[in-house]
């Protein structure tokens, strides 16, 4: 096992051969929080995700991201709640739902994450990687609420202007073919600190806006969280399943929990409704798993 950045420094150096490090966008403003993935940097993506992954890795429930498909390219807005465990996630979805073949590629091309600041801004490497997928970026709401009312007032209004062009964008691109990614614990869980598997408030209101949605559920880890650089996080060879789940109607799903929430007193009901979103990620990742360990044992 070693770093991402040691493993793989050969594929990053032609990466940057590939894609002038000038013009990836580092600094996010109001004006480029939308940014096409990059077909050039794609390849190299898929090179550290086809070493990665061991044979019997792949797509449980290809028929029902086919579905999404269909729904999305009908005009309908279609979200992808999927969980989120390191940085090579997207990475691992993308080349696994290609793999796949039907209409994997289409699925991939139709995809457009929502991706935080920081990924762009932190690492100038991280921003190469991260470029070679569609995203909208945001700034993550962990974020605004770390910072100091009166010291950072500056970031906060940059904050607040970056989401507001954001959701501007989304509310524009939802009915055109494209399906959301979301990661609605909004950050990569880390072992150490559980408050990362707890999902943000704000999904619900991505819920609220939505036609369709479907839970995406993520086993085998090929990269391994630090608690520094990114590119300090440990890789390792595993195999990899991904599980999507039955497609569901937003509105009838967040009905029933905020009626449920309702019945049970529950007065933050937009927190209850990502709390089921949570419930049952976890549920599909457990039943998964044991799966997954039958395929290790063959």
């Amino acid at each position: 096992m070693g770093t991402l950045r040691a493993v793989f420094d050969d594929i990053f150096r032609g990466a940057f051969e590939q894609s002038s490090i000038e013009k990836i966008q580092t600094t996010i403003t109001e004006h480029n929080v939308y940014q096409q993935g990059s077909e050039a940097l794609l390849p190299f993506l898929d090179q550290i995700v086809e070493s990665l992954v061991l044979p019997g890795s792949g797509i449980d429930g290809m028929e029902n991201l086919e579905e999404l498909l269909d729904k999305a390219q009908a005009g309908k807005s279609c979200l992808l709640l999927v969980e989120h465990y390191s940085n090579l996630d997207l990475s691992l979805f993308s080349w696994l739902v290609r793999q796949a073949g039907g209409r994997g590629n289409d699925i991939d091309r139709a995809l457009v994450s929502i991706a935080g600041m920081k990924l762009n801004e932190e690492n100038p490497l991280v921003a190469m990687l991260a470029s070679a997928y569609t995203r909208l970026v945001i700034c993550p709401s962990r974020s605004v609420e770390s910072l100091d009312p009166e010291k950072d007032q500056v970031e906060i209004l940059r904050g607040n202007a970056i989401n507001r062009a954001a959701m501007k964008t989304l509310m524009d691109i939802k009915n055109q073919g494209k399906i959301i990614l979301v990661f609605p614990s909004g950050t990569r869980y880390r072992p150490w600190d559980p408050s990362t598997k707890k999902g943000v408030r704000e999904i619900d209101s991505y819920i609220r806006s939505f036609d369709y949605m479907c839970c995406v559920a993520l086993n085998g880890e090929v990269l391994h969280v630090h608690q520094g650089d990114m590119l300090e996080d440990l890789v390792s060879k595993d195999l990899v399943r991904i599980t999507a789940g039955k497609i569901r109607s937003c509105d009838e799903f967040r009905d029933h929990i905020r009626t449920t929430a309702e019945a049970a007193s529950i007065e933050d009901k937009k927190q209850a409704v990502v709390d089921a979103v949570m419930a049952e990620l976890e549920t599909m990742h457990i039943a998964a798993e044991e799966q997954r360990q039958k395929l290790l044992a063959h």
